[in-house]
């Protein structure tokens, strides 16, 4: 069994827009076929977009439906304050982390330069999975 992933918002909205390169598609297929990780966070900013269509919003549905929302709790908290005191980065995105972190996920993303220098996060290219 390979690592444990939770999937950034960036890659769902590429993959269910079939906007990767074909590699990534392939290699992503394999994943959501399997066990895949979120953050509430990734749920509320796939589902929270003005201009979803009703498709999108099925397809993304049923994504979040089929993988393990991890929600906001405690620890997640105290080590997302960690964070945001050690590292420039946005509210959003450090919750992540901070889940990743907490749960043990190594985070799947093409926001790689927000993540890659937080001490302890395993960041994954799509390609390289």
């Amino acid at each position: 069994m390979g690592p444990k992933i939770l999937i950034d918002t960036n890659i769902a909205i590429g993959y269910i827009g079939s906007r990767l390169s074909i590699i990534a598609m392939d290699k992503l297929d394999k994943i959501f076929d399997g066990e895949y990780h979120i953050s509430v966070i990734n749920k509320i900013e796939l589902l929270g977009y003005p201009n979803l269509n009703q498709n999108e919003e099925e397809k993304f549905n049923l994504l979040i439906d089929h993988s393990i929302v991890h929600q906001i709790d405690n620890k997640i908290i105290e080590k997302t304050i960690a964070i945001r005191k050690n590292y420039k980065i946005k509210l959003p995105d450090a919750i992540i982390a901070a889940t990743c972190l907490v749960n043990g996920l190594d985070i799947l993303t093409l926001n790689t330069k927000d993540f890659e220098t937080i001490a302890g996060l395993k960041v994954i290219w799509p390609e390289l999975i």
